[in-house]
């Protein structure tokens, strides 16, 4: 698979919540988890696509996707009620970071 070309994720604020180590930025009201990642081409995008299709089947995780042709906007919320994000969307994300560094 070809590694994206770049993240597009800007620093939080100071005032922000803190970012996750794996990449992916945590935001409040919902609370989630949210990734953009960027692809050379569509091919490399449907790639990713398609193994992340595959990680959602293994773990019963399924993220909220929007994408375009070399791009993909990928979303993890927090159980409701939740006062964090739950080990296992924690450890998904991290799952999909080993997916884009093959």
């Amino acid at each position: 698979m070809t590694e994206p070309t770049s993240d597009g994720a800007a620093p939080l604020p100071p005032a922000g919540p803190p970012t996750p180590a794996h990449g992916w930025r945590l935001r409040k009201r919902p609370l989630r988890l949210e990734r953009r990642l960027e692809f050379a081409s569509y091919e490399a995008l449907r790639d990713f696509l398609d193994r992340v299709a595959d990680l959602s089947e293994e773990t019963g995780i399924y993220p909220n996707q929007s994408f375009g042709r070399t791009y993909v906007n990928l979303t993890l919320f927090a159980e409701e009620g939740a006062d964090e994000i739950g080990a296992a969307e924690q450890a998904f994300a991290e799952r999909v970071d080993g997916v884009v560094t093959g």
